[in-house]
């Protein structure tokens, strides 16, 4: 009696290196979401983007450009109101999530787990789903309120990145700066961007002269 072949079909899984989410909220520093996009393109990754209404607002008063434009930048976009987008459920397979910039309601927001937004339940669910999630929080200064909920985002298993520039990398424009932080949240998530200036590789002050032992006596 012949035995039929019960050998399934291999289905290869879906690289999710190369699929991350951004978020981008109302707090000042929307250059470092723009630039996150394009980052993203730069480097081939799919990009899901989603920006509070004050995000929105945000973007007209630093910025030349429209969120329309913005939109443009990244390869999927979704409403802030979307909960059946994608990204709010844990089935959506990602790399991570990156908020550029996170303001203090955000944050506060997936510190307790009451996530009133599509922006905040897909923080929520890339916690829940043990994925990397970093939030560049963008407040200064900090009271003791939003310093308890740093450190227990922190517990929760999120990567606190504000973004303080590098003087070191000798930056002569604002562009530097944000392109400094950028590529420290893409470092985070192992991917390296041509952009950033590294200390001991690209910058001259940081490089360490090689020493040769010598046999020679004094």
């Amino acid at each position: 009696m012949a035995v039929a072949n019960s050998k399934k079909p291999v289905v290869k899984a879906a690289a999710t290196s190369n699929r991350l989410v951004v978020g981008v909220s109302g707090a000042s520093g929307v250059a470092y979401g723009i630039r996150l996009l394009e980052a993203l393109r730069d480097l081939g990754i799919e990009s899901h983007l989603v920006m509070s209404k004050p995000a929105e607002m945000t973007i007209g008063y630093e910025t030349k450009l429209t969120p329309r434009q913005v939109a443009a930048k990244a390869d999927h976009k979704y409403g802030i109101a979307d909960i059946g987008a994608p990204i709010a459920s844990g089935s959506f397979k990602t790399g991570g999530m990156i908020i550029a910039p996170c303001s203090v309601r955000t944050m506060s927001e997936i510190a307790t787990g009451v996530t009133t937004s599509l922006l905040t339940r897909a923080a929520d669910v890339t916690l829940k789903e043990r994925r990397p999630l970093i939030l560049m929080v963008r407040e200064t200064p900090l009271h003791l309120g939003h310093l308890r909920s740093l450190v227990q985002l922190a517990e929760m298993g999120a990567i606190i990145l504000p973004p303080m520039p590098a003087f070191y990398a000798e930056p002569k424009t604002l562009e530097d700066l944000v392109d400094q932080m950028v590529g420290k949240a893409l470092d985070l998530l192992g991917h390296s961007w041509p952009d950033m200036k590294r200390w001991g590789e690209d910058l001259s002050n940081g490089a360490r002269r090689s020493s040769k032992k010598s046999n020679e006596k004094p």
